[in-house]
């Protein structure tokens, strides 16, 4: 069986960002992706200022791409009551069809055994350090397994972790739904959009496109009937905002991206030795636009502890113990602070008077983009 130093299991920002990494450091790094790139996923597509320097040094020319520099905030309540706030530093807009892309390209470049419509069977131990990662294009042996796969895996089954085996409840039970549409709003503002038991947000990426996404309970479509056009003529219709847009924004898509059983529940940084990353590690809710930034910083963090790792200077203990303790320490209050803003938002009696509250209170909402905002890294 081929082996690697490192095989990473999902190609997303992290698991790509983590590869190109190691690979230029000089080790040798397999990506396991299940579906072949470029191809779209649901996904809020606005990534914080902090990773800019980050994605450059994996060899993203960002600068040259001229993208939409996202600097401007409005946030509406159910009822239209609506507030705006600037943005310091900001971020910028890019599709992950693209994105993923060239971070792809890049990856094989920088000499990456990048394995697409590759899927993961099984993991299991030949030894106390040694894996075998067991795949439909077959077999393959690493000291090391990183768990890049996103927010939910059959993987999570076979490892039996405790977010599986919790009943979904409140914030564990959601849907994604993704758009890309033609549209008139500002090109240097995010716009998030509430309603009953969820929210939207667009903003402008590439080549005159903006992204449209909302995440809502799983119950709100069910009582639709499944009928996606349904429950957002019923439901997100409702804020005048929603409405005018997907009635007047002409959509990219014959049928718009979804994603269910989306879960905001605690996760391990590691289980049994494989080590998580990006959503696998821990999903911060989308309202707080920050989950991509989240991942290619870990995968920053990884790509600096596991050459320790690999050349004996630490022992695989000490390697969980330090990235679990790197990751808590820059990640767990965004996390936190994500879930109660995720609660604040949705009802729609609540939604509309904390919008009340803050409008005159502009150093409160600075405060709050500040705890789900990081520095460059």
């Amino acid at each position: 069986m081929q082996y690697y130093e490192c095989i990473i299991i999902g190609g997303g920002l992290g698991g790509l960002t983590l590869a190109i990494q190691l690979a230029k450091k000089g080790y040798q790094v397999a990506l396991l992706e299940k579906e072949r790139y470029p191809y779209h996923k649901v996904c809020g597509e606005y990534i914080a200022m902090e990773s800019w320097n980050y994605l450059e040094s994996c060899g993203i020319p960002l600068t040259e791409l001229n993208l939409p520099r996202l600097q401007k905030l409005t946030v509406s309540a159910p009822n239209g009551n609506y507030i705006k706030h600037q943005l310091n530093p900001g971020g910028f807009g890019i599709s992950r069809y693209k994105l993923d892309f060239l971070l792809a390209n890049e990856a094989k470049k920088n000499g990456v055994v990048l394995l697409e419509n590759c899927k993961v069977q099984n993991i299991t131990n030949q030894t106390p350090t040694i894996y075998e990662v067991q795949t439909d294009q077959g077999n393959f042996t690493t000291q090391t397994v990183i768990g890049s796969y996103g927010k939910r895996s059959n993987l999570d089954v076979k490892l039996n972790r405790d977010f599986i085996k919790n009943k979904a409840k409140g914030l564990d039970n959601y849907i994604g739904i993704k758009y890309h549409v033609k549209a008139n709003i500002p090109e240097d503002a995010i716009e998030l959009h509430n309603f009953e038991n969820g929210y939207c947000g667009i903003s402008k990426i590439e080549d005159d496109r903006y992204c449209m996404c909302y995440l809502t309970t799983a119950q709100n479509l069910k009582q639709y009937q499944g009928n996606i056009k349904l429950m957002e003529e019923n439901i997100l219709y409702k804020n005048i905002f929603l409405k005018k847009y997907f009635t007047q924004f002409e959509s990219f898509y014959e049928e718009p991206l979804a994603i269910s059983q989306v879960n905001f529940s605690n996760k391990t940084q590691n289980e049994n030795g494989i080590i998580m990353l990006g959503d696998a590690a821990g999903l911060i809710t989308p309202l707080c636009g920050n989950g991509m930034s989240m991942a290619m910083h870990a995968s920053k963090i990884l790509s600096n502890l596991l050459p320790y790792y690999f050349e004996n200077e630490t022992n695989k203990n000490q390697l969980l113990e330090k990235y679990t303790e790197s990751w808590q320490k820059q990640f767990g209050t965004r996390l936190w602070v994500g879930r109660k803003i995720q609660q604040m938002f949705g009802n729609p009696i609540l939604t509309n008077l904390l919008i009340t509250a803050l409008k005159p209170m502009p150093f409160a909402v600075s405060k709050l983009v500040s705890l789900t905002h990081g520095k460059s890294y």
